[in-house]
């Protein structure tokens, strides 16, 4: 789903250094409610730390991050938890014993005075899923152990959702799945941005990205080198950008957020 509106999270000029490594270098990057970015490039490209700054992780050294077009401080994962930003990683941080209502409220249990209210919990879960489109779970209460990989992927993406987050971001979200496990993922990354939010994915697969993603933003070295519309790009010229055969040395990339 394309939307050219105004960037609901927007970074200028971020910079990291780790000693004397500058790993982000002057970062423009620009998310819209309703769409899905991809942000690719080569490891050490600075993918995974973009990502941590944006999740009040690891903070930024300097530059400015706005947040519905008013400038924000991002200093830890509370600050990032409290404006609708939740980042889904590649390891899921799913607890195996654990059914898929626990995983979904894991530490963050509703109370009925000092029990657990499992009923609310069972409920707001499955409406979570049934908003998404969700099919693939038989039983909410099934053991994550007993799920395909595809299907814990779905759960820690309906996790990320269930707090009426804004900007979801999904760390590799089809890594190691098989053919049908991929596309039940990619239907649902398009179902997040139907519904109205901001989905960014990371991934090395570009079949992937230009299957769901309606802007490409490439990292190389540190530097965002260009931001593309999917449907006016290809891979080949995808590929160019990530291996450091070309470059947009003029492209104002924030900028172009809210008027590609």
């Amino acid at each position: 789903m394309m939307n050219d509106s105004q960037p609901i999270l927007e970074v200028k000029g971020v910079t990291k250094s780790f000693g004397a490594v500058d790993v982000l270098r002057g970062i423009d990057f620009a998310v819209q409610p309703g769409s899905v970015t991809a942000l690719v490039g080569d490891n050490g490209a600075g993918k995974s730390t973009l990502i941590k700054g944006l999740a009040g992780i690891q903070p930024f050294d300097g530059g400015a991050i706005y947040f519905e077009g008013k400038e924000v401080k991002l200093e830890d994962p509370k600050q990032a938890s409290a404006l609708g930003i939740e980042v889904v990683y590649q390891d899921l941080a799913l607890c195996d014993n654990l059914d898929i209502v626990q995983n979904m409220f894991l530490g963050r249990e509703l109370k009925r005075g000092v029990t657990l209210d499992e009923a609310h919990m069972e409920s707001r879960a499955g409406e979570t899923l049934q908003s998404l489109s969700v099919r693939t779970v038989s039983s909410l209460r099934q053991k994550v152990s007993s799920l395909s990989g595809g299907q814990r992927q779905t759960v820690a993406i309906a996790r990320s959702v269930l707090w009426n987050n804004r900007v979801v971001i999904l760390d590799e979200p089809t890594a190691a799945l098989g053919v049908a496990q991929t596309e039940q993922v990619l239907n649902l990354v398009k179902r997040l941005a139907d519904n109205g939010l901001a989905v960014v994915i990371i991934s090395h697969n570009l079949q992937d990205v230009f299957q769901v993603a309606d802007y490409i933003y490439v990292l190389y070295l540190g530097t965002m080198v260009t931001r593309l519309k999917t449907s006016e790009t290809n891979s080949g010229e995808v590929v160019e950008y990530i291996t450091g055969g070309r470059t947009d040395a003029n492209s104002n990339l924030a900028g172009e957020g809210a008027s590609a």
